[in-house]
């Protein structure tokens, strides 16, 4: 089986920002959420069928307790956060597990999940649908890949050394020196991505960077003045390289077949009514036909 991780808060900030305002039958405004939920049902329709879904119940995390600095709600339109709670009530209603953080981040849910399903050895392949740089961390190989859905690009590893320059396990330290504005930390100055990836492919950690910038590789331009501007903001570097550091400890599932899909619950006809959305409900009505005939064909 494959496993299909979706990053919820993306998915919600691209719809807002990409479909018609909508209001429900009460006003509240739903344009973003009946997108998203369009989007997770067009996986469904075309064969997916364990999924989870991870969103950001709330913009801070533990680590605006780390760095003050780190991103918060402010200036996200209201009318976008108040569509967080009603797409994790929908989505439930149309039987998707969602992982709503509040401590932790969406990524760390969906870095959670992704080294959870991985462990098992009936999952053939694990597709953490996001385009955001901190999930490439969590690529292993060609099992657990990254899926940009919107550009229909699929990123492995050998993809990920492609976009950045460095393996997998080199993103955090890759994000703390060059920086990363969407969560509002800076990098280190004189750092950028092309010093990054030729300084962190030949010394994959911080801590393998050698203290003496004359024992570094000779590829690497500038080496005095990267060696002198990391080492005189080593601790500035290693906090942000724990921002970047996605957690793997978030509680997500027991077992991988938590996340199969096996149709909506009743309550998710009211919602597509509520929603103005009716279309919803019987798209997922006949995605549960299929997918019930289906498995009866495998039996």
């Amino acid at each position: 089986m494959d496993v299909h991780l979706v990053d919820g808060t993306y998915e919600l900030f691209r719809h807002f920002f990409a479909v018609p305002a909508a209001a429900d039958v009460s006003g509240q405004e739903i344009g973003a959420v009946r997108g998203v939920l369009a989007s997770v049902l067009s996986m469904i329709e075309r064969g997916a069928t364990h999924i989870g879904v991870a969103t950001d119940h709330v913009v801070e995390s533990f680590r605006n307790d780390l760095y003050p600095g780190y991103k918060t709600a402010e200036g996200v339109p209201e009318e976008l956060l108040s569509q967080f709670p009603v797409l994790e009530q929908a989505l439930e209603a149309m039987g998707v597990m969602v992982w709503p953080m509040v401590y932790f981040e969406a990524d760390d849910a969906l870095a959670s999940a992704a080294g959870k399903a991985a462990q098992e050895d009936r999952v053939r392949q694990v597709f953490i649908c996001t385009p955001d740089k901190d999930l490439s961390q969590c690529v292993v190989g060609t099992r657990v890949v990254q899926l940009d859905r919107r550009r229909d690009i699929l990123r492995d590893e050998a993809g990920v050394v492609a976009k950045f320059g460095v393996k997998p396990q080199s993103i955090p330290d890759y994000l703390a020196v060059v920086g990363d504005t969407a969560d509002g930390f800076p990098g280190i100055a004189g750092w950028g991505a092309k010093a990054a990836a030729l300084t962190l492919s030949q010394y994959p950690h911080l801590e393998s960077i050698p203290k003496d910038w004359h024992e570094w590789h000779p590829s690497i331009r500038k080496a005095r003045l990267l060696s002198e501007s990391l080492f005189n903001a080593w601790n500035e570097a290693v906090l942000f390289r724990t921002l970047a550091t996605l957690r793997l400890d978030v509680p997500v599932f027991r077992s991988v077949e938590d996340l199969h899909w096996q149709g909506p619950h009743r309550n998710f006809e009211e919602s597509c009514r509520r929603m103005n959305s009716p279309n919803l409900s019987g798209r997922a009505a006949s995605a549960r036909s299929r997918s019930e005939r289906d498995q009866t064909l495998r039996l």
